[in-house]
């Protein structure tokens, strides 16, 4: 059995101090820390509740349009809320295609984020990059669930959902530090190195916890879409999945998820040929080419660019 303490802070400022100190860990809905800990791959000697601290469970919809989302909101509850659904369906979407309806009413927000990758390697105590060894054994192994960017030395995937969706909505994490004060990063920036830092995938230091994200006034509205390959029809993680934005101003965003350590955004030149319009079935082929031109597939996830190639079809011909 595994001990550890437990405490639950009321405000930010006990969070902090609590997530301080050695061995401590932020705990949301638990969904993935408890099955981590369980696996070994976690050993806390302090859990930190961050569920009761200020408006971490609050969405708000403002009049401009933009949001904010409190660190601790359930995934359940980002699926159902009617704003978020008129303004940000394809936040509310990817939210609704997480998990069963068991682990969205349990899961939060920011802990959907910080979760490990499912890459069987890491998770059964083979050595790894992950895990203190060499390399991925996943390059030369069973690999049919693994990558297709090859961004660094894991080739294991980033298995939240919204993550791509904010991605594409241009979404901000604020994060605080040890010292109350309050960085901003974007999404990407959240996961910057996940492939090639040994010890996470997160950009977060020893002591800052995720306290909301927010969602700009201009990536409201337009069209938006989502997809999610898996599989089994339900309750999976994406084999490939992909967010799409076209907004009011005309310009476009797209990320994928299932291929990468993190949300995969595409090419700039791309999405502004996406935004060009008007476009014909060989140019949506041609475009879904180009988009896949420097994807490294390993020997088992070859078919992931297929995949992804279709679904950025259906996006496009969503976008319009």
């Amino acid at each position: 059995m595994i001990e550890f303490r437990y405490e639950r802070p009321t405000t930010r400022a006990a969070a902090l101090t609590a997530l301080a100190e050695p061995g401590s860990v932020a705990i949301g809905g638990g969904t993935d820390l408890l099955v981590t800990i369980e696996e070994g791959l976690v050993r806390p000697a302090l859990v930190v509740d961050v569920r009761a601290l200020p408006d971490a469970q609050q969405i708000l919809v403002r009049q401009d349009g933009s949001a904010h989302l409190g660190a601790a909101v359930r995934i359940a509850d980002l699926a159902a809320h009617p704003e978020l659904r008129e303004r940000f369906p394809v936040l509310a979407q990817a939210a609704e295609s997480v998990g069963t309806p068991a682990l969205r009413n349990m899961g939060t927000l920011a802990g959907n984020l910080m979760q490990r990758p499912r890459c069987w390697y890491l998770r059964r105590g083979v050595s790894c990059f992950k895990s203190g060894g060499e390399g991925c054994p996943a390059v030369r192994g069973e690999n049919r669930y693994h990558g297709i960017v090859a961004d660094g030395t894991c080739r294991a995937v980033h298995p939240s959902d919204p993550a791509v969706a904010l991605e594409a909505l241009d979404a901000v994490v604020e994060i605080a530090g040890a010292n109350g004060d309050v960085r901003e990063c974007t999404i990407e920036d959240l996961y910057n190195g996940a492939s090639s830092d040994p010890s996470g995938e997160t950009t977060l230091s020893k002591g800052e916890l995720i306290v909301g994200l927010s969602i700009p006034a201009a990536a409201a509205g337009g069209v938006q879409h989502w997809e999610k390959l898996m599989q089994r029809g339900a309750w999976d993680f994406a084999l490939v999945s992909c967010a799409a934005v076209r907004r009011l101003d005309g310009t476009v965003r797209v990320a994928f998820g299932g291929v990468a350590a993190a949300p995969w955004r595409l090419a700039l030149s791309v999405e502004e040929d996406i935004a060009s319009g008007g476009l014909d079935d060989d140019s949506l082929d041609a475009l879904a080419e180009r988009a896949m031109y420097d994807t490294s597939p390993l020997d088992g996830t070859a078919y992931k660019v297929n995949l992804a190639k279709t679904l950025l079809r259906r996006a496009m011909r969503t976008l319009g």
